[in-house]
């Protein structure tokens, strides 16, 4: 269980900061985006858990990084350059 949970957070946070590194125009302040990681991460292992029970490090640590992309995707903001116009404008 501690093995989950230590992995699980570890994911999350190289998720997250590989999100902050790659899109920091896209993206809010870096805190908010590593703490978004590792809460997701460890939401995500707790709900893999829960449904598969122990003994399935794998496909919770899965389980983990998807729910941990998922909200981290959440924190996106739209390109600067990519502007919808009204008809009328």
């Amino acid at each position: 269980m501690f093995l989950e949970v230590l992995g699980s957070a570890m994911l999350g946070l190289a998720l997250a900061w590989a999100a902050a590194y790659r899109l920091p125009h896209r993206l809010p302040a870096r805190t908010l985006v590593l703490s978004t990681g590792v809460v997701g991460a460890l939401f995500g292992a707790f709900l893999t858990h829960t449904a598969l029970g122990a003994g399935h490090f794998l496909l919770i640590l899965v389980g983990a990084a998807a729910v941990s992309a998922a909200s981290l995707s959440l924190l996106l903001r739209p390109e600067e350059g990519f502007r919808r116009r009204s008809a009328t404008a």
